[in-house]
């Protein structure tokens, strides 16, 4: 079946500009971490790429370690581009990658190095079978490494024509600050930070949020919804098949504690009261902040991809409720 996107996929979809940049992303992006590895079902991560760019999400993130095994993500983006996205559909798209954790044996396959850096982004370009990509972060800071070195190789691959724009990922508030200031001295601005937060991991309201917008930086958050922990999945204990049953996952037994459960369960009857389930809940407080450009999610069908996208439907918050969800959470 030839894949033709639909011609309103542009209707639905709310987009936001990235900090101060010319870029905008949808408010919702599609991250490969998890269902697109070499271990997962093909035709189902390659239906739910399709359908997320019929809804209007340009913007699919990946990294070079993403699988497992590492690497295979790409290899399948790649293989999902060649047949779906020909032409000039490339060019409607947002597709970020990234090097910093261990990718291969040695010295040079993990951390921060320019040697590292650059040798990986060649890689994942091999796998994706493409020219460039949009994004390229720097996956993680590295004590050992200069922050000189690991922005300047971020720069580099901008001159090269590698990559459009650059990002970090995982950088506390003051790591930032000094990447930002050397980028800057370099002519490559920073477009975007990717943190790690959630109702349940909220270290960048701590001063990182300030230091972007103060730079004009963009905000993807990842593991919005805490590894699956705020969805309904997990209110009634640990489900066969559920991520944290699979011991390859991030999320362990051990982080649903009973104490979890019941903020979880009392922020799922706040929900219902706003006519949303928990998941999207946990999304709209998230991208009620301005300072957050788009919301990273994973899927595993169309279907979780789509009760994902509803949460658009209702973004806003009254006091009240945003005050008992502190009370919950506190």
């Amino acid at each position: 079946m030839h894949y033709a996107p639909a011609a309103d996929r542009y209707n639905n979809m709310t987009y936001q500009r990235c900090g101060k940049s010319g870029i905008q992303l949808p408010a919702i992006s599609l991250g490969l971490w998890h269902n697109f590895g070499s271990i997962d079902n093909f035709e189902n991560g390659r239906s739910i790429i399709r359908h997320a760019f019929d809804k209007g999400i340009t913007h699919f993130d990946l990294a070079n370690n993403y699988g497992p095994v590492p690497g295979s993500a790409e290899e399948n983006f790649g293989r999902i581009l060649k047949k779906d996205f020909s032409g000039h559909l490339r060019d409607e798209l947002i597709i970020s990658s990234k090097a910093g954790y261990t990718m291969w044996p040695g010295p040079y396959g993990d951390f921060g190095s320019r040697k590292y850096l650059i040798s990986s982004l060649d890689q994942s370009l091999q796998r994706m079978q493409l020219e460039y990509v949009d994004i390229f972060y720097s996956h993680r800071p590295d004590p050992n490494t200069p922050i000189e070195e690991t922005m300047g190789a971020l720069h580099s691959v901008v001159q090269q024509g590698k990559a459009l724009y650059v990002g970090l990922s995982n950088y506390n508030a003051e790591q930032t600050k000094a990447a930002l200031a050397v980028l800057q001295s370099l002519g490559t601005p920073c477009l975007i930070h990717q943190p790690k937060y959630s109702m349940f991991e909220r270290w960048v309201e701590g001063g990182l949020l300030d230091v972007l917008e103060a730079n004009g930086v963009g905000c993807i958050p990842f593991s919005p919804l805490a590894q699956g922990l705020l969805t309904d999945r997990y209110l009634h204990g640990i489900p066969a098949g559920s991520r944290a049953s699979k011991p390859s996952g991030f999320l362990q037994e051990n982080d649903i504690t009973p104490e979890k459960i019941e903020k979880v369960k009392k922020l799922h009857a706040l929900a219902q009261q706003r006519g949303q389930s928990l998941a999207q809940m946990a999304l709209a407080w998230i991208l009620k902040d301005k300072r957050i450009t788009t919301v990273l999610i994973g899927a595993s069908s169309v279907a979780q991809l789509d009760d994902n996208l509803d949460t658009l439907k209702n973004t806003s918050f009254s006091k009240e409720e945003l005050d008992t969800i502190e009370t919950i959470l506190k």
